[in-house]
Parts: C-alpha cells; sequence; structure tokens
C-alpha cells in the first residue's frame, strides 16, 4: 500500500500546538525552557507516544522519538524545533517537527515497516532569543558545544541553561549524538521572500549562510540633555546609533548576499532628558561567503572602536554566536530535487538565509532542507503564513523522502 500524507491532520496540530503560548496576532511565544516551551513539548511528546515512537531525551533537552525499522541501522531522522522567538508565527520549526509525526502515521496506516528506524526529532533553544548561541541543541548534539558550556548559559535574569532543563523536567539522562542518524532531512518554511516572490512551492536548500552575533556594550557618562555642551558629552546612545547606522550602509555597499542587522538596543538610564552612559546592542551579520562575512566583522569593529574613541567613551565586545556557512550534502539535495520533480514541482535551488538545526546536524551526517514558501517573507512575526496546500506539498515530500532514505 503506498503511504498517503493526512494534510487535514497536519494543519490541524499546527493550531493546536499554536494555542500553547499564543499571542495577540495569532502568533506565538514559547522560549526555550519556558513554562510555555515545556508545555509545548509535553504535548508533542504526548502525540510521538500516541504514534509508538521510543521517546529518548538527551541532557541538553533534545527528544528523539525513534520507530523502529526492520533492521537495527542508523535512523533516517527529521525534525527541526518547537522553541520560538518572542513575536514569533506558528510554523517556524514547528512544521518540520509536526510534519516528521505525520510522516510516521502515513507509514503505520500503510503497514510499511521500513529496513531503517526513522526518527522524529525536535532540538532545544533553536532560536537562541533567550540563550546563546542559537541552534543550542543540535550544536551540542554535533559535538560542536560542550555540555558544561551549554549548562552555563543564562538569560538577562541569570537563569541558566542546565537549571531551567532541570526545572521544566527535560535534562534527559542520554549523553547527546550517541545515536548518530544515517542522514537528516529539514522541512521549514523559507522565512524569506523568494519562493513566494517566484510563485514556486519547493525550494531544495543547498546551503547556509554564516551568522556573526556580537553584543557591544559602550560605556560613557550620563548628564543633562539641555545644559551639557556637544563637545563635552560622552554620549554612548550615540555610538550605538552611529554603528547600528553604519551596519546598514556596509551591507549595502558590500552587496551580493551581505546583511546586517541591529536588532536588539537598550539604553540607560533610558530617559528623554539624559545622554546615556551605557549601550549595550547587538550587530547581526551573515554571509554565505566566509571570507567576506570576516570583512564584514572586521569593518563593524574598527567603526565602533573608531566612533567610541572619537566620543570619548568604552567599548567591549562579546562574541554570542559565530557558525561558518555550511554546504548541504550534494548527493541529498539532489535527492530533494527529484522527488519534488516526481511530485510535480519546479523545486529551486537556494541558499537559507537563516539558521537552522540541519546545518549542525551536517556535521555528523548527510543533511539537506526542504522549504515552502513564506507568504511576503515574513517570518519571526506574528503574521508569519504559509499557504496550506504549500504545508501538505512539503510534508508529501517529506514522506516520499524519509521512505526512500529508509530503505537505503
Amino acid at each position: 500500500m503506498t503511504p498517503a500524507l493526512d494534510g487535514a491532520h497536519l494543519l490541524a496540530r499546527l493550531d493546536a500546538l499554536a494555542e500553547i503560548g499564543a499571542i495577540e496576532g495569532g502568533g506565538c511565544a514559547r522560549l526555550a525552557l519556558s513554562d510555555a516551551d515545556r508545555a509545548g513539548r509535553d504535548l508533542v511528546v504526548g502525540w510521538m507516544r500516541e504514534a509508538g515512537l521510543a521517546i529518548e531525551i538527551d541532557a541538553i533537552g533534545n527528544v528523539v522519538g525513534t520507530r523502529a525499522g526492520r533492521e537495527d541501522l542508523p535512523a533516517a531522522m527529521t525534525g527541526s524545533h518547537i522553541d520560538t522567538v518572542r513575536t514569533g508565527g506558528r510554523y517556524d520549526g514547528n512544521y518540520g517537527v509536526l510534519a516528521g509525526l505525520e510522516v510516521v502515521r502515513a507509514l503505520d496506516r500503510a503497514g510499511i515497516r521500513t529496513r531503517r528506524p526513522v526518527a522524529v526529532a525536535f532540538f532545544t533553544n533553536e532560536e537562541g532569543a533567550r540563550f546563546q548561541p542559537d541552534m543550542m541543541g543540535s550544536l551540542v548534539f554535533a559535538g560542536g558545544l560542550s555540555l558544561d558550556d551549554a549548562f552555563a548559559a543564562t538569560d538577562r535574569d541569570g537563569l541558566s541553561v542546565g537549571a531551567e532543563l532541570a526545572r521544566i523536567g527535560y535534562r534527559g539522562r542520554a549523553a547527546p549524538g550517541a545515536r548518530k542518524p544515517h542522514a537528516f532531512i529539514e522541512l521549514h518554511i523559507e522565512q524569506g521572500p523568494i519562493l513566494d516572490e517566484e510563485r514556486l512551492r519547493i525550494g531544495a536548500v543547498e546551503s547556509v549562510q554564516g551568522i556573526s552575533w556580537t553584543e557591544y556594550t559602550v560605556l560613557g557618562t550620563s548628564n543633562h540633555a539641555g545644559t551639557t555642551p556637544l563637545r563635552l558629552r560622552r554620549d554612548a546612545g550615540l555610538v550605538a546609533a552611529e554603528a547600528a547606522a553604519f551596519v546598514r550602509r556596509l551591507a549595502r555597499e558590500m552587496g551580493g548576499d551581505q546583511v546586517g542587522t541591529v536588532g536588539r538596543l537598550e539604553l540607560h538610564p533610558n530617559l528623554i532628558n539624559v545622554v546615556a552612559n551605557r549601550a549595550v546592542f547587538c550587530v547581526d551579520l551573515r554571509n554565505t561567503d566566509e571570507a567576506k562575512l570576516r570583512h564584514a566583522e572586521a569593518e563593524v569593529s574598527a567603526f565602533i572602536a573608531r566612533t567610541a574613541a572619537a566620543e570619548r567613551c568604552d567599548v567591549t565586545a562579546r562574541t554570542l554566536a559565530r557558525f561558518e556557512p555550511v554546504i548541504f550534502d550534494p548527493a541529498l539535495v539532489a535527492r530533494v530535487e527529484a522527488t519534488a520533480l516526481a511530485r510535480g514541482h519546479r523545486p529551486r535551488r537556494m541558499p537559507s538565509g537563516a539558521g537552522h538545526d540541519a546545518q549542525m546536524m551536517q556535521r555528523v551526517c548527510p543533511s539537506a532542507m526542504i522549504f515552502v514558501p513564506s507568504v511576503a517573507g515574513l517570518s519571526h512575526n506574528v503574521k508569519e503564513h504559509t499557504e496550506a496546500a504549500d504545508l501538505v506539498a512539503g510534508a508529501e515530500i517529506l514522506l516520499d523522502l524519509m521512505l526512500e532514505l529508509a530503505e537505503i
């Protein structure tokens, strides 16, 4: 019997998960290791158990549900994450996890027992919105970050990953990455405008941009906004503002795939009539070319140092996350493309501008990604939306791929 995906069931489960941490406008706020994240985890683990999967939770809180194969071999794995940013949508990450569970249900209904096990995973703290670095769970799984370093990461309230994992009951006993998969496929919304603009349904993702997150702290002197001459000011806020504008100018001048963002900025004392004595801001730089990314980092660092010196301010920098560009397994990317063509789609080979767990999994096994469109390119936004037909089409391609990979 040929397996068939239950699209209506997938959409219903996406809606059900979106109710946990729901915020105004239809979005979700399930920050990693929060109470909402625990509730989302409990719901998805319950669905895994309902599907008869063997559940394994590792020490960093990654959850893997495995459907046994005919032979005890490394599994064909799929999955993503279920944590969100504070103003997230309902599809980012969640779609890939729940589509993986629909693959399992389709195999069960068809009575198919694959040669290899089929595993569905969700990884801890992919977003990096509460704890840095992002993609933390998959990075630990792949051996790129030690458990001790991951446990020691703290949020802005000083709460640690290790303590919060224990508090929500997801600090498991299994060693991360002990069971290396045969291959990993991540299904995800694009989070950009390309597929939507070109009216294409499927992207075969070839690579992921390199990511650089740096936090800068600038220290000046608070003073009266009305009585302090400009020549006597040590304005930390000015340095931050100049830096934010420079990041945008640099990205525009470099062109190509270079992007740059200052998405977080805090001023102290943050009063209308007081010169800021402290500014803390984060610079997000990304490029598909490592050499160009390093150039952008150096340019930003030098500009901030010069600007701070001119304003007689002190500045320090702290790296929050740094990942080089990743090239996915060419043979697996070709399989994604061929599977989409077989389903009657016109796939587009493309890079990912966002970071994903698949880029970490490429360190330990052949990995690739499938993209479906994001309407108007919106993501990390409560208005994030992907049409139902596109969601179902992507999940059908995932089903075909996972069945093929599990029989190799």
